[in-house]
């Protein structure tokens, strides 16, 4: 096993490989007005792109765990990242939307290793309070990509919309240099599992019929897709209800990134310092003044881009503030399959994502308000599902 690097070095790289989801689904959000029209296709088409995306990506993470058990940590990555650079080219070159469909659903099998692997491997690493502000860190260093990729599609979109998807090959190329170069095999060859359907629907069995897991990870899910429904939303929220241009997508992304650190700063600062239950509870009273502020904001005031994406961005600090506590906590409920729990908390974040993008999100952005009271539904979901968990009490 190769010497480790620093806490901080294997962050950074855990984190660019968690990362290379957010990258996929956001970098290209500003070019969708071009592809519409170079594709020949529509708003509702170039949606759904999001949408072949996500479930590949969903399904696709229910096994990424399991093969990471099986063939180890860094053989997964290198398959999962390889295929997903071809992927990218494909889309690239895509002279319409069916193919472009075709190409984001082979990016979305291939871009879940990553993100997969890098939970994994957090807490094959680390142990208890040091896993936790690993942990946050790498959210934190995550958390900074949906506000980056819309910048970064908007500037590339000024060379050409093709300049997007193959900055995301060059990332993935990138991204696996580093993780080869940097990460250590956490799976050795006696630890792993053999590969089997049989096997692996055993394992998800027991992970699912886990309550205890199923409460914390839809509890998870449901705080993330708060949130994400306003990322799903960005090409009609920002620019048919906010007024702002392809060009300044930053508006949202970089005040509700900060959110995310910020929070995922304080989960830092508070783990080993305070009782877990404290810290959740904290977190869902900022979530629920942030929604209620929301609601409040889009029902009274007139629509305005800084009124209407400000409470956004103050509803992420608690989202980020649990995430790490719920994560830990889901992977730690099974450890000697921990790949498998990894896969399935990635499955249930991503379903409620591709719920969201596929029919959750046309039906509430047709106005602010219908974006504001989704985050509340998702909120209340969530709420519903962690004053039920065990982590909740003393």
């Amino acid at each position: 096993m190769k010497h480790h690097p620093s806490p901080l070095v294997l962050s950074v790289v855990l984190a660019s490989l968690a990362a290379l989801a957010p990258f996929a689904i956001d970098t290209y959000l500003p070019a969708f007005p071009v592809l519409e029209s170079n594709l020949g296709g529509t708003s509702l088409e170039l949606q759904q792109s999001l949408t072949f995306y996500l479930l590949p990506y969903a399904l696709m993470t229910l096994w990424h765990g399991a093969i990471s058990d099986s063939i180890g940590r860094i053989t997964t990555i290198k398959w999962g990242l390889g295929v997903f650079v071809l992927a990218s080219i494909g889309c690239a070159f895509a002279p319409n939307v069916e193919t472009l469909w075709f190409f984001r659903a082979l990016q979305g099998l291939s871009g879940g290793a990553g993100n997969v692997v890098a939970r994994a491997m957090v807490r094959d690493l680390f142990e208890g309070p040091q896993a936790q502000r690993v942990m946050a860190t790498v959210q934190m260093l995550f958390g900074i990509a949906p506000a980056v990729a819309p910048i970064i599609g908007g500037l590339l979109l000024g060379i050409h919309w093709q300049a997007i998807f193959i900055f995301l090959a060059l990332y993935a190329g990138v991204s696996l240099w580093a993780a080869v170069r940097y990460l250590p095999e956490t799976m050795p060859k006696a630890k792993r599992l053999p590969l089997s359907a049989k096997q692996v629907i055993k394992d998800y069995r027991i992970i699912f019929g886990d309550k205890e897991f199923n409460y914390v990870v839809f509890a998870l899910g449901a705080n993330f897709a708060g949130f994400f429904i306003y990322v799903l939303a960005s090409p009609v929220f920002l620019v048919k209800h906010l007024g702002l241009t392809e060009h300044q997508f930053g508006w949202m992304f970089i005040p509700t990134v900060f959110g995310m650190v910020l929070g995922s700063y304080l989960a830092k600062r508070a783990a080993g310092q305070y009782p877990q239950h404290k810290v959740i509870k904290v977190a869902y009273l900022w979530m629920a003044a942030m929604v209620a502020l929301n609601l409040v904001v889009c029902f009274v005031l007139p629509t305005n881009a800084i009124y209407n994406i400000v409470p956004v961005a103050l509803f992420n600090i608690g989202m980020a503030l649990a995430m790490p506590i719920l994560s830990l906590a889901a992977l730690d409920r099974h450890p000697k399959i921990r790949g498998t729990a990894a896969s399935g908390q990635a499955f249930i974040q991503m379903l409620l994502s591709t719920v969201s993008a596929g029919l959750i999100v046309p039906l509430v952005w047709y106005a602010p308000s219908g974006l504001a009271l989704a985050m509340a539904g998702y909120l209340i979901f969530g709420w519903t599902m962690i004053r039920q968990a065990r982590l909740l009490k003393p």
